[in-house]
């Protein structure tokens, strides 16, 4: 009840953020689904500034424990506990339940936001396939999303796909995972690394406390003190 209020809010963040959206007019009224790549926080804001499209998405539950709890309430969000297979059941039906009601839905099956922009990481299938299983005849686009904050006003640019050939019937999970994975690819002249983005996200974190710790055994630190006594 509170979705369009809170899009309308929305739209004066524009002055802060510029939208270059293509693609659009590929998307026919009622359901659909949009998988899209997962760079940053305002992923789901930047479509439906510019489209008025009522989009409910897939968001990990951690946000709706914070401050920003409220934003994701009145945007009717999805909330995911990942790894919880009663929480992405229940999560599954809400998503087949907007559908049905004509409603459409988003996904990010990168899972959490990857750690180079511009980069898209391996697609995880657990809620995707169940997804598109579960609604075999409705239209799926992919979405991407980059940015440009080398200046004063970000710039991002969006672009959605036309319906992707997905046929749950006859293609395996890893068929269609590889059609979404390619069709993201090649919308948004991203790089791939095949590997998960919370991987990658770890083996960053961990190379970076090496490198502190490193610096800190430098000659002149505190480890390379010697006892003259």
């Amino acid at each position: 009840r509170t979705y369009w209020a809170t899009i309308a809010a929305l739209r004066a963040y524009r002055a802060k953020v510029s939208v270059d959206l293509a693609g659009d007019e590929h998307v026919a009224p009622g359901p659909a689904i949009f998988v899209a790549n997962h760079t940053s926080t305002l992923d789901p804001v930047v479509v439906v500034m510019s489209t008025w499209w009522r989009v409910t998405a897939f968001t990990k539950v951690e946000w709706f424990e914070g401050r920003v709890s409220p934003f994701f309430r009145l945007m009717g969000q999805i909330p995911l506990r990942r790894g919880d297979d009663e929480s992405t059941a229940w999560a599954l039906a809400m998503a087949h339940e907007a559908l049905a009601s004509g409603g459409r839905v988003g996904i990010y099956p990168e899972g959490t936001r990857g750690p180079d922009p511009g980069t898209l990481y391996r697609l995880h299938q657990r809620v995707l396939i169940p997804l598109l299983r579960a609604d075999p005849d409705v239209p799926v686009h992919a979405i991407t999303s980059t940015y440009d904050t080398s200046r004063w006003r970000t710039r991002a640019t969006v672009r959605v796909s036309a319906r992707l050939p997905l046929d749950a019937a006859s293609q395996s999970d890893d068929e269609m995972t590889a059609i979404i994975r390619d069709e993201l690819l090649r919308i948004g002249g991203l790089g791939y690394v095949d590997t998960y983005a919370f991987l990658a996200k770890a083996r960053r974190a961990r190379e970076r406390a090496a490198q502190e710790q490193a610096s800190r055994e430098q000659p002149g630190g505190d480890s390379a003190a010697t006892d003259d006594g």
